[in-house]
């Protein structure tokens, strides 16, 4: 007679103690070659990348602060506004901040979003560039970073340290 567990409808036709039919568990060997890849010592492009993206992450957490503790503390046009912007500082310091632990690590998806707050300093930079003040050095600052860090993500490589392929090289 068999046990209750040997009744039950298994899910998806899977037999037991195994993979659905056709499946192998084995190891991919694409993906054995995109690790191979990965391996060896960090280039410092991308450890430099890393760096960059850090920094900028640490500056917005910087930034968020001294806005949030004006907001609270001081005596700001609007103090809702204040400590809204601070928060949000703050919450987005986590992509940098986020994206540089990955390219340390050499995980692949780092790369987007390490892009993605390069290209959304430029604008920033760009504003502060425009003003007759402070803020023209620290505008500067933030474009020449942005510029280095993408030379240094988009270069080929950085690509193959963390096992991006390119169009068409699909295996």
């Amino acid at each position: 007679m068999p046990s209750p567990a040997q009744c039950r409808p298994r899910p998806w036709g899977r037999p037991p103690g195994g993979y659905p039919a056709g499946v192998s568990s084995e190891q991919n060997p694409a993906l054995d070659a995109e690790a191979a890849a990965v391996e060896g010592p960090r280039p410092r492009r991308l450890t430099y990348a890393a760096v960059l993206a850090a920094l900028e992450g640490v500056g917005l957490v910087a930034g968020g602060l001294w806005v949030l503790v004006l907001g609270v503390t001081g005596d700001p046009d609007d103090r809702q506004q204040a400590v809204t912007l601070g928060i949000t500082l703050v919450v987005l310091a986590l992509l940098p901040l986020l994206a540089a632990r990955g390219l340390l690590l050499r995980r692949g998806w780092s790369r987007g979003p390490a892009v993605i707050t390069q290209i959304m300093a430029l604008p920033v930079a760009y504003t502060l560039l425009q003003a007759d003040s402070m803020a023209i050095p620290a505008g500067i600052a933030i474009a020449v970073i942005a510029v280095a860090a993408l030379v240094l993500l988009v270069n080929s490589e950085t690509t193959r340290a963390l096992g991006i392929k390119g169009p068409g090289r699909a295996e």
